[in-house]
């Protein structure tokens, strides 16, 4: 099965927990995102325009449900 990306555009200040909390609704589930983007720098904070492969997950049962159907990764 091949995982399918959503292109994120970051802004300053932007972090990968931040990233995870947005696409995944948990703030710890970064690893995804790091491992999808291995020539980005793993820095505290990102700068602005980094184009950021979030790949979309399967979440677990205990995952906050009431997020739309493209965060879900359906």
């Amino acid at each position: 099965m091949q995982t399918q990306f959503i292109s994120h555009i970051t802004t300053a200040g932007e972090r990968w927990d931040l990233l995870a909390w947005r696409y995944y609704g948990d703030a710890a589930a970064y690893s995804p995102i790091i491992m999808a983007n291995p020539s980005t720098p793993i820095e505290p904070v990102f700068e602005a325009g980094l184009t950021i492969a979030i790949p979309l997950i399967q979440l677990s049962a205990g995952a906050n449900l009431n997020l739309p159907p493209w965060k879900l990764g359906q």
